[in-house]
């Protein structure tokens, strides 16, 4: 499986409001000139976490995003799974009655496994610990 840009630039993003969550909401242009990535996109990315109550939104002058819930308690998982949907390198892990051979295919085994791997290591990892990987690296965007 690649992840597509949509799921490398909403982990991005989420970095860099847990940096900045001390600061309070965080601009979606400030986000996308830290990481040279279209306010468009991002308003598009931005619609599916906060559909998935990742993020919330503030309007007005001092306007932008806040996490939803402590950096700790939100894992690279699901922000993934918000704009991407379910994680996986096969469709026959998440949707097993759309494929005739599921029952015989010698290779899902090898695939259910490669998945499993790939969502236990994104759900072990939390924007938390994302954030003190960014600040042990002085980051400052890309």
């Amino acid at each position: 499986m690649k992840l597509s840009t949509k799921g490398q630039y909403a982990v991005r993003a989420m970095v860099v409001i847990a940096l900045e969550e001390h600061a309070g909401p965080v601009p979606l242009r400030m986000i996308a000139g830290m990481e040279d990535i279209s306010e468009q996109y991002l308003e598009q990315i931005f619609m599916d976490l906060r559909k998935e109550k990742l993020v919330e939104g503030v309007r007005g002058a001092k306007g932008g995003y806040l996490l939803s819930r402590p950096p700790e308690k939100i894992t690279t998982g699901d922000i993934v799974r918000a704009v991407e949907g379910p994680i996986s390198v096969v469709e026959c892990d998440h949707a097993a009655g759309q494929c005739e051979r599921v029952h015989i295919c010698v290779t899902r085994d090898l695939w259910l496994r490669v998945s499993e791997s790939m969502r236990q290591v994104m759900d072990d990892t939390s924007l938390a610990d994302l954030a003190e990987c960014a600040r042990e690296r002085n980051y400052k965007g890309e």
